[in-house]
Protein backbone atom coordinates (compact mmCIF):
# COMPACT_ATOMS: atom_id res chain seq x y z
CA UNK A 1 0.00 0.00 0.00
CA UNK A 2 2.90 2.09 0.72
CA UNK A 3 4.00 2.58 -2.94
CA UNK A 4 0.58 3.03 -4.48
CA UNK A 5 0.28 5.74 -1.57
CA UNK A 6 3.82 7.69 -3.18
CA UNK A 7 1.99 7.68 -6.69
CA UNK A 8 0.02 10.91 -5.45
CA UNK A 9 3.29 11.94 -3.10
CA UNK A 10 3.54 15.71 -4.05
CA UNK A 11 0.36 16.10 -6.69
CA UNK A 12 -1.77 18.76 -5.64
CA UNK A 13 -5.56 18.07 -4.36
CA UNK A 14 -7.76 16.87 -7.28
CA UNK A 15 -4.70 14.83 -9.78
CA UNK A 16 -6.03 12.19 -11.15
CA UNK A 17 -4.18 8.57 -10.23
CA UNK A 18 -5.05 5.33 -10.29
CA UNK A 19 -3.89 3.64 -7.28
CA UNK A 20 -5.31 0.08 -7.83
CA UNK A 21 -4.17 -3.12 -9.61
CA UNK A 22 -5.69 -3.03 -13.12
CA UNK A 23 -8.06 -6.32 -13.11
CA UNK A 24 -9.99 -5.87 -16.29
CA UNK A 25 -7.98 -5.42 -19.90
CA UNK A 26 -11.07 -2.87 -21.42
CA UNK A 27 -13.35 -0.75 -19.36
CA UNK A 28 -16.91 -1.99 -19.41
CA UNK A 29 -19.64 0.45 -19.95
CA UNK A 30 -23.32 -0.36 -18.99
CA UNK A 31 -26.38 1.94 -19.56
CA UNK A 32 -29.71 1.40 -18.19
CA UNK A 33 -32.14 3.98 -18.57
CA UNK A 34 -35.85 3.71 -16.96
CA UNK A 35 -39.33 5.15 -15.32
CA UNK A 36 -42.02 4.00 -14.38
CA UNK A 37 -43.14 2.91 -17.91
CA UNK A 38 -39.87 2.94 -20.02
CA UNK A 39 -36.99 0.73 -20.29
CA UNK A 40 -33.63 0.43 -21.90
CA UNK A 41 -30.41 -0.87 -21.93
CA UNK A 42 -27.18 -0.56 -24.00
CA UNK A 43 -23.10 -1.19 -23.42
CA UNK A 44 -21.70 1.95 -25.36
CA UNK A 45 -18.54 2.17 -26.44
CA UNK A 46 -15.67 4.58 -24.57
CA UNK A 47 -15.59 7.18 -26.68
CA UNK A 48 -19.33 7.92 -27.35
CA UNK A 49 -21.28 7.19 -24.09
CA UNK A 50 -21.38 10.84 -23.62
CA UNK A 51 -24.08 11.14 -26.19
CA UNK A 52 -25.81 8.85 -24.27
CA UNK A 53 -26.65 11.79 -21.89
CA UNK A 54 -29.82 13.40 -22.42
CA UNK A 55 -31.23 14.59 -19.52
CA UNK A 56 -34.87 13.83 -19.53
CA UNK A 57 -37.60 14.32 -16.76
CA UNK A 58 -38.35 11.28 -14.37
CA UNK A 59 -36.16 9.13 -16.03
CA UNK A 60 -33.01 7.63 -14.50
CA UNK A 61 -30.09 7.02 -16.20
CA UNK A 62 -28.13 4.64 -14.58
CA UNK A 63 -23.98 4.45 -16.15
CA UNK A 64 -22.28 1.57 -14.68
CA UNK A 65 -18.72 1.64 -15.57
CA UNK A 66 -15.91 -1.32 -14.82
CA UNK A 67 -12.77 -0.98 -14.74
CA UNK A 68 -10.75 1.92 -13.05
CA UNK A 69 -7.26 2.02 -14.94
CA UNK A 70 -8.80 3.98 -18.10
CA UNK A 71 -8.10 7.48 -16.71
CA UNK A 72 -9.19 8.96 -19.44
CA UNK A 73 -12.47 7.37 -19.43
CA UNK A 74 -12.74 8.74 -15.78
CA UNK A 75 -11.76 12.40 -16.95
CA UNK A 76 -14.49 12.14 -20.09
CA UNK A 77 -17.06 11.31 -17.31
CA UNK A 78 -16.26 14.26 -15.03
CA UNK A 79 -16.64 16.61 -18.32
CA UNK A 80 -19.21 15.02 -19.37
CA UNK A 81 -21.69 14.98 -16.11
CA UNK A 82 -19.42 17.78 -14.90
CA UNK A 83 -17.80 16.09 -11.46
CA UNK A 84 -15.68 17.79 -9.23
CA UNK A 85 -11.73 17.30 -9.57
CA UNK A 86 -12.21 15.80 -5.93
CA UNK A 87 -14.92 13.13 -6.84
CA UNK A 88 -12.84 11.90 -10.00
CA UNK A 89 -9.27 11.41 -7.50
CA UNK A 90 -11.77 9.44 -5.27
CA UNK A 91 -12.56 7.55 -7.91
CA UNK A 92 -9.64 6.65 -8.95
CA UNK A 93 -8.03 5.87 -5.53
CA UNK A 94 -8.72 3.10 -4.47
CA UNK A 95 -7.39 2.94 -1.27
CA UNK A 96 -10.05 5.05 -0.16
CA UNK A 97 -12.22 4.17 3.24
CA UNK A 98 -15.73 4.35 3.02
CA UNK A 99 -16.64 7.84 2.54
CA UNK A 100 -19.68 10.36 2.24
CA UNK A 101 -19.03 13.72 0.37
CA UNK A 102 -21.69 16.38 -1.01
CA UNK A 103 -21.44 18.78 -3.82
CA UNK A 104 -23.45 21.60 -5.50
CA UNK A 105 -24.68 19.02 -7.77
CA UNK A 106 -24.27 15.58 -6.74
CA UNK A 107 -23.47 13.44 -4.00
CA UNK A 108 -20.61 10.59 -3.90
CA UNK A 109 -20.17 7.54 -2.11
CA UNK A 110 -17.37 5.00 -1.33
CA UNK A 111 -17.64 1.82 0.02
CA UNK A 112 -16.03 -1.59 -0.20
CA UNK A 113 -17.54 -4.63 -1.34
CA UNK A 114 -16.47 -8.28 -0.09
CA UNK A 115 -15.49 -11.37 -1.14
CA UNK A 116 -14.24 -14.74 0.98
CA UNK A 117 -12.47 -17.24 -0.41
CA UNK A 118 -13.10 -20.47 2.01
CA UNK A 119 -9.79 -22.12 0.92
CA UNK A 120 -7.70 -19.38 1.58
CA UNK A 121 -9.67 -17.37 4.50
CA UNK A 122 -8.73 -14.36 2.93
CA UNK A 123 -11.18 -11.25 2.60
CA UNK A 124 -10.88 -9.19 -0.58
CA UNK A 125 -12.29 -6.13 -0.84
CA UNK A 126 -13.76 -4.14 -4.22
CA UNK A 127 -13.95 -0.16 -4.06
CA UNK A 128 -17.48 0.83 -5.78
CA UNK A 129 -18.33 4.65 -5.87
CA UNK A 130 -21.62 5.79 -6.38
CA UNK A 131 -22.33 9.08 -8.02
CA UNK A 132 -25.30 10.65 -7.15
CA UNK A 133 -27.04 13.45 -9.69
CA UNK A 134 -29.89 15.48 -10.87
CA UNK A 135 -32.04 11.83 -11.96
CA UNK A 136 -29.10 9.95 -12.99
CA UNK A 137 -26.48 7.66 -11.25
CA UNK A 138 -22.60 6.89 -11.63
CA UNK A 139 -21.49 3.21 -10.32
CA UNK A 140 -18.11 2.26 -10.70
CA UNK A 141 -16.50 -1.04 -9.91
CA UNK A 142 -13.29 -2.25 -10.36
CA UNK A 143 -13.68 -5.91 -11.68
CA UNK A 144 -15.57 -7.01 -14.65
CA UNK A 145 -17.98 -9.27 -12.24
CA UNK A 146 -21.63 -7.37 -12.06
CA UNK A 147 -21.80 -6.88 -8.54
CA UNK A 148 -25.26 -5.03 -9.36
CA UNK A 149 -26.86 -8.05 -12.11
CA UNK A 150 -29.92 -8.84 -9.18
CA UNK A 151 -30.46 -4.87 -9.65
CA UNK A 152 -30.92 -4.79 -13.22
CA UNK A 153 -33.24 -8.12 -13.65
CA UNK A 154 -35.48 -6.18 -10.65
CA UNK A 155 -36.00 -3.30 -12.77
CA UNK A 156 -36.09 -4.84 -16.29
CA UNK A 157 -38.95 -7.05 -14.66
CA UNK A 158 -40.28 -3.88 -12.93
CA UNK A 159 -40.45 -5.76 -9.26
CA UNK A 160 -40.77 -3.63 -6.27
CA UNK A 161 -40.41 0.06 -6.26
CA UNK A 162 -37.16 1.07 -8.26
CA UNK A 163 -38.86 1.88 -11.34
CA UNK A 164 -41.14 3.77 -9.74
CA UNK A 165 -38.41 6.07 -7.48
CA UNK A 166 -35.76 8.58 -8.80
CA UNK A 167 -32.24 7.77 -8.99
CA UNK A 168 -31.79 8.63 -5.09
CA UNK A 169 -33.81 5.03 -4.14
CA UNK A 170 -31.32 3.30 -7.23
CA UNK A 171 -28.32 4.15 -4.58
CA UNK A 172 -30.14 3.37 -1.58
CA UNK A 173 -31.27 0.23 -3.51
CA UNK A 174 -26.93 -0.54 -4.42
CA UNK A 175 -25.95 0.22 -1.08
CA UNK A 176 -28.34 -2.27 0.28
CA UNK A 177 -27.35 -5.29 -1.81
CA UNK A 178 -23.88 -4.74 -1.08
CA UNK A 179 -24.38 -4.89 2.60
CA UNK A 180 -26.81 -7.42 2.31
CA UNK A 181 -23.69 -9.36 1.12
CA UNK A 182 -21.50 -8.51 4.09
CA UNK A 183 -24.00 -10.72 5.85
CA UNK A 184 -23.20 -13.95 3.54
CA UNK A 185 -19.47 -13.11 4.22
CA UNK A 186 -19.79 -13.13 8.00
CA UNK A 187 -22.29 -16.72 7.70
CA UNK A 188 -19.40 -18.22 6.17
CA UNK A 189 -16.76 -16.73 9.03
CA UNK A 190 -18.92 -17.60 11.64
CA UNK A 191 -18.57 -21.72 10.14
CA UNK A 192 -15.21 -21.60 9.77
CA UNK A 193 -14.86 -20.02 13.71
CA UNK A 194 -17.26 -23.30 14.44
CA UNK A 195 -14.85 -25.93 12.30
CA UNK A 196 -12.01 -24.07 14.30
CA UNK A 197 -13.29 -24.94 18.02
CA UNK A 198 -14.61 -28.26 16.76
CA UNK A 199 -10.83 -29.17 16.00
CA UNK A 200 -9.39 -27.31 19.00
CA UNK A 201 -11.47 -29.59 21.09
CA UNK A 202 -10.65 -32.82 19.40
CA UNK A 203 -7.30 -32.66 17.77
CA UNK A 204 -5.51 -29.72 19.04
CA UNK A 205 -4.22 -29.09 15.41
CA UNK A 206 -1.02 -27.17 15.46
CA UNK A 207 -2.47 -25.05 12.51
CA UNK A 208 -5.21 -24.08 14.62
CA UNK A 209 -3.08 -20.82 15.83
CA UNK A 210 -2.16 -19.73 12.25
CA UNK A 211 -6.12 -20.18 11.29
CA UNK A 212 -7.14 -17.90 14.36
CA UNK A 213 -4.33 -15.68 13.59
CA UNK A 214 -5.21 -15.17 9.58
CA UNK A 215 -9.26 -14.93 10.81
CA UNK A 216 -8.17 -12.17 13.11
CA UNK A 217 -6.53 -9.93 10.64
CA UNK A 218 -9.86 -10.90 8.09
CA UNK A 219 -11.81 -9.92 10.68
CA UNK A 220 -9.89 -6.60 10.81
CA UNK A 221 -9.83 -6.00 7.50
CA UNK A 222 -13.46 -6.62 7.26
CA UNK A 223 -14.33 -3.66 10.20
CA UNK A 224 -12.31 -1.03 8.36
CA UNK A 225 -14.51 -1.29 5.39
CA UNK A 226 -17.84 -1.64 7.49
CA UNK A 227 -17.51 0.69 10.61
CA UNK A 228 -16.80 3.84 8.43
CA UNK A 229 -19.45 3.33 6.56
CA UNK A 230 -21.82 3.71 9.52
CA UNK A 231 -20.70 7.71 9.62
CA UNK A 232 -21.63 8.02 5.73
CA UNK A 233 -24.63 6.24 5.93
CA UNK A 234 -25.79 8.26 8.66
CA UNK A 235 -24.52 11.60 7.07
CA UNK A 236 -26.55 10.11 3.71
CA UNK A 237 -29.76 9.65 5.88
CA UNK A 238 -29.69 12.90 7.48
CA UNK A 239 -28.70 14.90 4.65
CA UNK A 240 -30.68 18.41 3.74
CA UNK A 241 -29.49 17.48 -0.68
CA UNK A 242 -31.96 18.48 -3.23
CA UNK A 243 -31.79 15.35 -4.41
CA UNK A 244 -32.12 13.23 -1.63
CA UNK A 245 -36.43 12.50 -0.99
CA UNK A 246 -37.82 12.28 2.36
CA UNK A 247 -39.23 9.01 1.55
CA UNK A 248 -36.16 8.07 0.69
CA UNK A 249 -34.44 8.61 3.98
CA UNK A 250 -36.90 6.52 5.26
CA UNK A 251 -34.84 3.19 3.77
CA UNK A 252 -31.48 4.87 4.33
CA UNK A 253 -32.50 5.32 8.38
CA UNK A 254 -32.84 0.91 7.94
CA UNK A 255 -29.45 0.74 6.28
CA UNK A 256 -28.48 2.52 8.99
CA UNK A 257 -29.66 -0.28 11.35
CA UNK A 258 -28.37 -3.03 9.85
CA UNK A 259 -25.02 -1.10 9.35
CA UNK A 260 -24.91 -1.30 13.59
CA UNK A 261 -25.93 -4.84 13.55
CA UNK A 262 -22.71 -5.92 10.93
CA UNK A 263 -20.79 -3.82 13.28
CA UNK A 264 -21.88 -5.53 16.09
CA UNK A 265 -22.02 -8.73 14.42
CA UNK A 266 -18.12 -8.13 13.45
CA UNK A 267 -17.41 -7.66 17.31
CA UNK A 268 -18.75 -10.14 18.67
CA UNK A 269 -16.79 -12.82 15.86
CA UNK A 270 -13.64 -11.60 17.06
CA UNK A 271 -14.35 -11.66 20.69
CA UNK A 272 -15.19 -15.47 19.60
CA UNK A 273 -11.69 -15.24 18.22
CA UNK A 274 -9.78 -14.36 21.01
CA UNK A 275 -12.15 -16.83 23.15
CA UNK A 276 -10.43 -19.22 20.56
CA UNK A 277 -7.34 -18.69 21.46
CA UNK A 278 -7.31 -18.57 24.60
CA UNK A 279 -9.24 -21.92 24.45
CA UNK A 280 -6.62 -23.20 22.23
CA UNK A 281 -3.94 -22.08 24.72
CA UNK A 282 -6.10 -24.05 27.45
CA UNK A 283 -6.06 -27.04 25.85
CA UNK A 284 -2.50 -27.31 24.36
CA UNK A 285 -1.82 -26.75 28.37
CA UNK A 286 -4.42 -29.10 29.92
CA UNK A 287 -2.55 -31.78 27.32
CA UNK A 288 1.00 -30.91 28.22
CA UNK A 289 -0.22 -31.36 32.01
CA UNK A 290 -1.89 -34.26 31.09
CA UNK A 291 1.66 -35.74 29.55
CA UNK A 292 3.91 -34.20 32.56
CA UNK A 293 1.27 -36.22 35.04
CA UNK A 294 1.95 -39.03 33.25
CA UNK A 295 5.45 -38.57 33.43
CA UNK A 296 5.34 -37.78 37.23
CA UNK A 297 3.24 -41.09 37.93
CA UNK A 298 6.09 -43.23 35.84
CA UNK A 299 8.97 -41.45 37.57
CA UNK A 300 7.23 -41.88 40.85
CA UNK A 301 7.41 -45.62 40.27
CA UNK A 302 10.96 -46.29 39.24
CA UNK A 303 12.55 -44.03 41.88
CA UNK A 304 12.23 -46.95 44.92
CA UNK A 305 12.46 -49.46 42.49
CA UNK A 306 15.86 -47.75 41.50
CA UNK A 307 16.78 -47.39 44.75
CA UNK A 308 16.38 -51.41 45.62
CA UNK A 309 18.29 -51.97 41.97
CA UNK A 310 21.11 -49.38 43.22
CA UNK A 311 21.44 -51.11 46.82
CA UNK A 312 21.62 -54.04 45.69
CA UNK A 313 23.99 -53.19 42.68
CA UNK A 314 26.39 -51.67 44.75
CA UNK A 315 30.08 -53.59 44.81
CA UNK A 316 30.42 -54.23 48.85
CA UNK A 317 31.61 -57.58 49.56
CA UNK A 318 29.26 -57.83 52.97
CA UNK A 319 25.98 -57.18 52.00
CA UNK A 320 23.86 -59.46 53.86
CA UNK A 321 20.84 -60.32 51.38
CA UNK A 322 23.17 -60.86 48.46
CA UNK A 323 23.92 -64.37 48.76
CA UNK A 324 20.21 -65.64 49.70
CA UNK A 325 19.37 -68.34 46.92
CA UNK A 326 15.94 -66.87 46.00
CA UNK A 327 17.43 -63.37 46.55
CA UNK A 328 16.52 -61.98 43.07
CA UNK A 329 13.27 -63.39 42.62
CA UNK A 330 12.13 -61.99 46.48
CA UNK A 331 13.61 -58.50 45.36
CA UNK A 332 11.56 -58.90 41.58
CA UNK A 333 8.35 -59.31 44.27
CA UNK A 334 9.17 -56.69 46.23
CA UNK A 335 9.34 -54.50 43.24
CA UNK A 336 6.40 -55.62 42.12
CA UNK A 337 4.28 -55.22 45.41
CA UNK A 338 5.98 -51.40 45.29
CA UNK A 339 5.02 -51.00 41.86
CA UNK A 340 1.05 -52.42 41.88
CA UNK A 341 0.72 -50.73 45.43
CA UNK A 342 1.52 -47.45 44.15
CA UNK A 343 -0.60 -47.57 40.97
CA UNK A 344 -3.49 -49.00 43.18
CA UNK A 345 -2.75 -45.26 45.37
CA UNK A 346 -2.89 -43.45 42.33
CA UNK A 347 -5.75 -44.89 40.98
CA UNK A 348 -8.21 -44.44 44.13
CA UNK A 349 -6.36 -40.89 44.37
CA UNK A 350 -7.94 -40.59 40.71
CA UNK A 351 -4.22 -39.17 39.89
CA UNK A 352 -5.30 -40.84 36.49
Amino acid sequence: MAKKTRKKLGLPPGSLVFTGKQKIDKVLINYLEYDQENYRTESPENDSFATLHQPVDNLVQWYDIRGLHDLEVIQKLGTTFHLHPLVLEDIADTQQRPKYEEYDNGIIIILKALTFNTTEIRVKTEQISVYLGPDFLLSFQEDKTDLFHLIRERIRLSKGRIRKKHADYLVYTLLDIIMDSYYIILDKIELEIEKLETNIIENQDKNCKSEIHQLKQEMMKIRKCIAPLREAISRFSKSEHDLISENTKVFLRDLYDHNVQLLDTTENYRDMLNSLQDLYLSEISFRMNEIMQMLTLITSIFVPLSFLAGLYGMNFEYIPELHFKHGYFILLAVMFLISGSMLYYFKKAKWF
